[in-house]
């Protein structure tokens, strides 16, 4: 507990915030965030990545402590890979997502390790269909059909996502949704700024849709 409340301690010290949507398309799966690092009132990196790649049909994006966020991008990166070469097949999304949140929920209630403070969502496709799980940083983990956002500014997002949303929307139609709903949380949190991202992570690959870094809100 004590390690913990540390840890809990140390978040609000160094204060971080950002946006991160995703949504299940007939297609595929649509992920989208800002481009803002803060440190508190700081603007600390205004490119920040925080979305990557870790395997051919999936994808996560981060939310929380960027030294956290890299360290557990490269560990389940490695993990999947890890599992592929040993089981001589491709893991599935489901065992990815459940993967992380084993190291989530490992990471934060042993003593001897140090606990992760990041949200993350993930995106994937395989035999099983369009798949998007949230992460939480304890480990908890959520399946969803239809889209979820997380971060500082995903009250704003959650709220055009809640009001836009269609089932069966084609990844184009889901794209257009995740820069409106990223871009409310532009418009009204501090902490998500500078542009944004928008990938597609379809079963054949995982795509860089959009790239903008600007200052101001998508108009």
């Amino acid at each position: 507990m004590i390690h913990v409340e540390q840890k809990i301690a140390q978040e609000h010290l160094v204060k971080t915030g950002t946006t991160t949507v995703g949504i299940v398309c007939r297609d595929g799966v649509i992920l989208a965030s800002d481009r803002r690092a803060s440190a508190g009132y700081l603007v600390a990196d205004k490119e920040a990545q925080k979305i990557h790649q870790i395997a051919p049909h999936m994808a996560v994006t981060i939310a929380g402590l960027v030294s956290d966020a890299q360290l557990l991008v490269k560990l389940i990166k490695a993990e999947i890979r890890l599992k592929d070469l040993t089981t001589l097949r491709k893991s599935s999304v489901k065992e990815a997502a459940n993967l992380l949140a084993s190291i989530q929920y490992r990471n934060i209630r042993m003593p001897s390790m140090v606990p992760g403070i990041v949200g993350f969502l993930l995106a994937g496709v395989d035999e099983a269909g369009n798949q998007l799980y949230e992460i939480g940083v304890d480990g908890s983990i959520s399946l969803t059909d239809k889209f979820m956002s997380d971060g500082s500014g995903s009250p704003f997002a959650l709220g055009v996502l809640e009001t836009q949303y269609k089932k069966g929307m084609s990844l184009a139609e889901g794209k257009e949704l995740a820069v409106k709903s990223v871009n409310a949380a532009l418009q009204r949190d501090i902490a998500t700024g500078n542009g944004l991202q928008v990938w597609a992570i379809t079963k054949e690959k995982v795509e860089i849709l959009m790239d903008l870094s600007i200052n101001t809100g998508v108009q």
